[in-house]
């Protein structure tokens, strides 16, 4: 693997942001939760509380998939270990596998397997060597829940629509934001930065990208196509009606559409709002991004926010975002609405045409006041997915020879241990054409799905030759490692899916147990879920650290996790020296470590839906 540096450079996003108080205050999180749109009220966890050596999955394990622990102990013997109910009875017990010391936390650690307990309940402890692990389920359905909280994270990061008490909890309620109405400047008549473009766009509504409320063309791409691609893939595996109508807390319940399709539908009408008009120069390109001209301070709320906001100049990366999201709405849109179908299939048609006119049009890494920059000079991955997912949507030969003269197409690197990204999307074209039918020659989809596959190997490789199941190596705790955890997770379903060989199954939920829990903190990066939880990401309106009559985060949120670059002033006062894993602190100031962001929520979305139909054997 060639130096992180070029990688990590590219996928950080440049934040200026005022310094917070570091102190961490305990407080209540309000949610709503369960298809009724009930609501429940998720006390945050006590800071204080002691950490054990036992690391577990805080929420649980599925009754037939894998079950393990990781201990930290610098003994060079086994340590006999006992499986406790909740009544403190011993249902199962054996000995730990000394593993050394793990490169990415620096901790000595053994491996406690208790796969082969088949009991259910809840309250289950592990003990070993007389610590005991924090309590944890074993039982079914474990990961429905998380779906549905992981999919609300999107319904409440809408902007340009109200948030209602009814879906959100009361904590989360809120007027709609950047509709115009005072102190809001947009979005509905956005002017471009000075020299861009001489006229306004309504480019309302889509989601916030992350704690700031700018809109990102790239950023949003790939978080759709996560969102449709869950669908599209369960409705392949004919496990869709999990994903249908009414199993979400969204407005548009009850309309006869898979309530995952609404929701991304919210961002697909933004996307497709920030293509330039015909008749205009760059016409059919896609602007880079709308945000505010100057960083707003922590807290904003949304409908707070007085900062004039402006369009960014349209890019190559943005314009093949929207075609290779837009060309996928085209074909899983199709059943349900022809017309929104036909639409993205059209911006999608144009968008393509104007990036190959216009090939070369990189946004800035310098453009970064206000909003993130998302700079990319590399566009030819880009070129490669809208290309894949033309094809499969058209079988178009325009779109086929584009696919087979890409040099990401019979490229080795396509996957990489860092994972696919937003500025990496050579995979997503990858995982389409190995996935979706279409009329490729047999010997060319047979090497696209052994290439899945193989990448899917060599991630489960690193997952279990690690003392924590993290699916990426010591070398890639950058900006948002936890959702390269979750994209390289993710290629495990796929291969799963393309393979029934219930290894990467096993392997895509064994990398839940990471992000909820067993990792080098013993803490899980989900709000609201496991003992010991991330309360306080970094953002401008679920800032309870900040301000006490503001909300933490909602469950479900997943914050973007250790970064061994420490790019921001609280990670370089309390961390220095960490060790690439326990490079992470739970504080709002701590944006490099602790952000939200749609591109980190959409593959946890993602994989919450494929661990919850794996309930059984598969």
């Amino acid at each position: 693997m060639a130096s992180p540096s070029p990688t990590v450079l590219r996928r950080c996003r440049v934040a200026a942001v005022s310094l917070v108080t570091a102190l961490a205050l305990a407080g209540t999180l309000t949610d709503a939760t369960g298809a009724a749109g009930l609501t429940r009220t998720v006390a945050a966890p006590a800071v204080a509380l002691a950490d054990s050596p036992v690391r577990v999955n805080q929420v649980g394990y599925l009754p037939d998939g894998p079950k393990r622990a990781t201990v930290v102990s610098s003994s060079a013997q086994p340590l006999a270990w006992q499986l406790v109910d909740a009544s403190g009875r011993t249902v199962a017990s054996g000995a730990t596998a000394p593993r050394g010391t793990d490169a990415a936390s620096g901790d000595s650690t053994h491996l406690a397997d208790f796969t082969s307990y088949k009991g259910v309940g809840k309250g289950f402890r592990l003990v070993v060597d007389g610590q005991s692990s924090p309590a944890f389920d074993i039982r079914a359905g474990l990961y429905s829940p998380l779906f549905s909280d992981s999919m609300s994270f999107f319904y409440q990061q809408r902007s340009g629509t109200p948030i209602e008490a009814s879906l959100a909890g009361a904590a989360y309620a809120r007027p709609a934001g950047h509709l115009g109405v005072a102190p809001n400047m947009g979005d509905t008549q956005v002017p471009c930065q000075a020299g861009v473009c001489d006229y306004s766009l309504d480019v309302r509504g889509g989601w916030y990208d992350a704690g700031d409320q700018g809109k990102y063309v790239v950023n949003g791409g790939i978080s759709t196509w996560l969102l449709v691609n869950s669908y599209d893939r369960a409705a392949r595996a004919g496990t869709a009606k999990a994903l249908g109508d009414s199993t979400l807390r969204v407005p548009e319940r009850g309309n006869r559409v898979p309530d995952v399709l609404d929701e991304a539908r919210w961002e697909l009408e933004f996307l497709l709002r920030m293509q330039v008009p015909g008749g205009r120069p760059y016409a059919g390109m896609a602007f880079h991004k709308i945000h505010d001209a100057n960083w707003t301070g922590l807290p904003t709320r949304p409908e707070l926010d007085a900062q004039p906001r402006e369009l960014h100049r349209p890019s190559t990366a943005a314009t093949l975002n929207l075609a290779a999201t837009a060309a996928q709405c085209a074909r899983v849109y199709a059943p349900f609405d022809r017309a929104f179908a036909a639409r993205c299939l059209s911006a999608a048609r144009r968008a393509w045409a104007a990036a190959k006119a216009n090939p070369g049009v990189i946004a800035p890494d310098s453009d970064s006041t206000g909003g993130g920059a998302y700079g990319d000079g590399q566009l030819s991955d880009e070129f490669y997915w809208a290309a894949a997912e033309l094809y499969a949507t058209t079988g178009e030969r325009t779109y086929r020879d584009a696919v087979t003269s890409s040099p990401w197409h019979t490229s080795p690197d396509a996957f990489t241990s860092f994972g696919f990204g937003w500025a990496e999307t050579a995979a997503l074209g990858r995982l389409t054409l190995a996935t979706v039918p279409n009329r490729l020659p047999a010997p060319d989809v047979a090497r696209l799905r052994a290439s899945v596959v193989s990448a899917a190997d060599g991630y489960l490789t690193t997952l279990s030759s690690q003392g924590y199941p993290a699916t990426i190596p010591a070398s890639a705790y950058v900006w948002g490692s936890n959702s390269q955890v979750a994209n390289n997770a993710l290629v495990m379903g796929v291969a799963h899916d393309l393979t029934r060989q219930r290894r990467y199954r096993d392997g895509a939920v064994e990398a839940m147990d990471y992000l909820l829990g067993r990792n080098a903190l013993g803490t899980s990066y989900v709000t609201g879920y496991g003992t010991r939880y991330s309360h306080n990401q970094h953002h401008r309106f679920w800032a309870h650290q900040y301000d006490a009559s503001l909300p933490n985060p909602p469950a479900g949120s997943l914050a973007g996790g250790p970064n061994s670059a420490l790019q921001d002033p609280v990670a370089e006062e309390r961390l220095p020296g960490c060790s690439p894993a326990a490079c992470y602190v739970d504080d709002i100031g701590s944006y490099s470590t602790n952000e939200v962001a749609i591109n980190w929520n959409a593959p946890l979305a993602w994989l919450a839906a494929f661990a919850a139909e794996h309930r059984h054997n598969s």
